[in-house]
């Protein structure tokens, strides 16, 4: 008689930069404090989308009230702080949203973060990415690291993957954070190199890549050794190649857009967590266009999804 057999959960660890975030509130003389960040945004999403996933994030904060906060945050929403360091001497990053004609800017302070130490501790790394089997990052990640703490975390995800970990890259290119655009570029590609899914947006691709159109992006991050390269296009459609196969998939059109904020990063958790439970990669990129759907009808970064 043949037993059957129940899947293994998923195991999600996500790499990055959770930062307080200052928002307008009520009346123009109101902030609102809440926490963000493009990795733990996914994993956010991520958590809520599979019930059984363990997902946990990689990350370091202070230890001060403002980090304290942070990481009750994390933990409310389900996702396992396990490995998020604390920093004696650091806090985390902040920044503030600001409106004008309904038009949203940001100012930035991230420089004495503690996450821009978050790959000081290569044991650390190599611990939490043997405890999963999917790991994700981004070029954020990458951004806010020195060059030794780059090739630090660039190293350990390459024996992850050697190690049969499965691993997802986003791009999400912000040459703010670089100090130049080639510094930008290459590590970008050599990240694409040791990952085997990569989820860039094709606008930021064909500004500082030079892509002529999403096919162009997906072949480039193929070429590098990616498996699976999946090309978000704003509402457009969304081209992928996988397994040797491609095509394009058009998304549903979001009815309510109010706050686009995160919707690459919940179309990411949409799409992971769709390739986990088993499905096809078009269906997968459905599931992650119809999360985006709604996160983006909504204010804010971090929405509920019940």
């Amino acid at each position: 008689m043949t037993q059957s057999t129940t899947p293994a959960p998923l195991r999600f660890l996500a790499i990055g930069e959770c930062m307080a975030e200052l928002a307008p509130g009520e009346s123009a003389d109101q902030l609102r404090l809440g926490f963000a960040g493009d990795t733990f945004n996914t994993a956010f999403y991520l958590r809520q989308l599979v019930a059984e996933a363990e997902v946990r994030y990689f990350t370091r904060v202070g230890q001060d009230s403002l980090s304290d906060r942070m990481v009750a945050m994390m933990r409310t929403a389900g996702v396992d702080t396990t490995h998020v360091a604390r920093d004696p001497e650091r806090s985390v990053g902040m920044y503030l949203i600001s409106l004008k004609d309904g038009e949203r800017s940001f100012s930035y302070w991230r420089d004495s973060s503690a996450a821009r130490l978050l790959a000081c501790d290569r044991g650390a790394l190599d611990r939490a990415m043997a405890e999963t089997g999917l790991i994700y990052f981004s070029g954020i990640t990458l951004a806010i690291l020195d060059a030794a703490g780059r090739a630090t975390l660039l190293d350990a995800v390459a024996q992850a993957r050697r190690a049969g970990r499965t691993i997802a890259f986003d791009s999400n290119l912000r040459p703010r954070l670089w100090a130049t655009a080639p510094e930008m570029t290459q590590t970008i590609m050599a990240a694409a190199q040791v990952s085997d899914i990569v989820l860039p947006s094709f606008d930021d691709e064909a500004v500082h890549f030079g892509d002529a159109d999403p096919d162009a992006t997906a072949d480039r991050y193929l070429r590098a050794g990616a498996e699976t390269v999946i090309v978000k296009n704003g509402a457009g459609p969304v081209h992928y190649r996988s397994g040797g196969g491609q095509g394009v998939v058009t998304p549903p059109v979001a009815q309510v857009v109010v706050d686009t904020t995160a919707a690459g990063d919940s179309f990411n958790a949409g799409f992971l967590a769709g390739r986990a439970s088993g499905l096809p990669v078009d269906q997968a990129i459905l599931s992650g266009a119809r999360v985006a759907a709604r996160v983006i009808g909504h204010k804010g970064a971090l929405v509920p999804l019940t």
